[in-house]
């Protein structure tokens, strides 16, 4: 039985598991919007979204925690200047997730992951930007 037993294990050991979300919490906060797998983009929202929640704290004991998650003092200032300020009247929810077909090699769900209200100028691939908004508009 998997009673309260959340995430998924991808396969990795857990010290793996936090490289990994680490990492693509990295590149989500630097760039805003990544393209990864859906099983991926799932575990990823509520992680980056804890983030943020503490980015919105702005202590010294938060940006210290954050500079041991994130391992970059430049990503946490940022998170802790500009991007959680944008969120100061929201309670969560700081982040969207859009499906975007399935990859070539193995057929692997895809996914954009991408935070809402973001920086149009911190574009991570600008052909996955115009494809995301012009599947927003056709919804």
């Amino acid at each position: 039985m998997r009673h309260r037993i959340a995430g998924r294990k991808f396969s990795r050991t857990s010290s793996q598991r936090r490289a990994l979300l680490s990492g693509l919490a990295f590149s989500l906060l630097d760039k805003e919007q990544i393209k990864t797998t859906l099983p991926k983009a799932k575990d990823l929202r509520p992680y980056v979204e804890k983030l943020i929640t503490l980015g919105k704290d702005g202590s010294l004991s938060a940006r210290r925690r954050l500079v041991g998650i994130l391992h970059s003092e430049t990503l946490a200032s940022k998170l802790i200047d500009s991007i959680a300020p944008r969120y100061k009247e929201r309670n969560g929810g700081y982040t969207r997730i859009i499906k975007a077909g399935f990859r070539y090699g193995d057929l692997a769900p895809m996914a954009v992951i991408e935070l809402l209200d973001r920086d149009p100028s911190a574009k991570a691939n600008p052909q996955a930007a115009v494809e995301v908004e012009a599947e927003i508009a056709a919804s």
